[in-house]
């Protein structure tokens, strides 16, 4: 990473362009793709497919506790993690909201109650989409909240009092205590109103700490980008992946990942184990809700990874990662490395 790219990514503001539609790496669905979605019985799980709400898994047993040496994860619901890394404690696309506009209230509860959580050090967003930046959610937070945002999302926080925003573009990083935190490409898009299409920008996020790297890839169709992301990272050890909201396929292909592409995504990073997210909270899309999980589980089998590398977890449950003895190389010296 040059000196001018570690520069930008540590200021507070920046100037961005007014759109990011030059980094689609598909052409965003037009009205016909809606009207056919209408046509042939829209994006909702039938009345069959909702049968398995009932056997959706919820394990509230609190946060583990851990050393400044171990990482754990633990599912809130959807793209919902606590991620305790580095002795920080890290939230990825917080929603705790009963309903996000446009779609039915959440099948299950947050897998932490609000109250039960410490004090939040960070907070990583991928992309603007509302079941993943939940405002009301995200008003809860101290307004000292350290928040590390997509490019050109930066003033979406600041006009609503949070002052220790970072923007990142792709390939960036920046440091927080002992945690790097880097901005990595996903395949989707981003709009909050019908005059902001493409406004800000989307992607995942690599943690680092302890010589453990854990990689949330919020939402993102299958492509390229892993194999990048692996290339650049070396040394993943955990990656959450979403393997819901898939159907209708020729709707949703190049956007959410299947369960299967979620599978290959996880071996093109190079990451030995898997965690599975967004499905099993919101209904977003038509296929049966136990669908996803099932899926996941077949096509793990399929590659003959051991069962227990395939984090399927129940909302509420946690993972912990054992000290690794170190990362793989200097990550100051690979592109998108932590700064210092």
């Amino acid at each position: 990473m040059d000196q001018l790219a570690r520069r930008r990514a540590t200021e507070e503001i920046r100037v961005w362009p007014r759109s990011f539609r030059d980094r689609l790496t598909a052409p965003l669905p037009g009205w016909r793709d809606f009207l056919s979605l209408v046509v042939q019985g829209g994006a909702r799980p039938s009345r069959q497919a909702l049968a398995g709400v009932a056997d959706l898994p919820v394990r509230r047993s609190g946060l583990p506790t851990v050393s400044s040496a171990q990482t754990a994860v633990t599912w809130v619901g959807h793209a919902s993690y606590v991620v305790q890394i580095g002795g920080l404690v890290v939230l990825t696309d917080p929603v705790w909201s009963r309903r996000i506009p446009g779609v039915r209230p959440r099948l299950t509860p947050p897998g932490v109650a609000w109250r039960d959580l410490p004090r939040i050090d960070a907070v990583v967003i991928s992309h603007n989409h509302y079941d993943h930046m939940d405002g009301p959610t995200l008003k809860r937070l101290p307004r000292d909240t350290r928040v590390f945002v997509p490019a050109g999302l930066g003033h979406w926080f600041r006009r609503r009092g949070f002052h220790r925003v970072g923007e990142l573009d792709w390939w960036e990083s920046a440091q927080l205590g002992e945690v790097g935190f880097g901005f990595v490409p996903a395949h989707h898009w981003s709009r909050r109103t019908l005059a902001d299409t493409c406004g800000s920008l989307w992607g995942g996020w690599v943690l680092t700490a302890a010589g453990q790297r854990v990689y949330f890839a919020g939402d993102t169709g299958y492509g390229h980008f892993f194999s990048d992301i692996g290339r650049r990272y070396p040394g993943i050890d955990l990656a959450l992946l979403p393997v819901g909201a898939y159907e209708p396929r020729r709707m949703m292909r190049d956007w959410h990942t299947d369960p299967q592409e979620a599978v290959q995504a996880c071996l093109d990073v190079g990451a030995p184990r898997m965690a599975t997210m967004h499905w099993g909270t919101f209904v977003l899309s038509a296929e049966p809700v136990l669908s996803p999980v099932e899926k996941a589980r077949q096509a793990w089998a399929g590659t003959g990874r051991p069962r227990a590398d395939l984090w399927d977890l129940a909302i509420g449950e946690s993972r912990i990662l054992e000290p690794a003895d170190a990362l793989r190389g200097d990550p100051a010296e690979q592109p998108g490395g932590m700064i210092p």
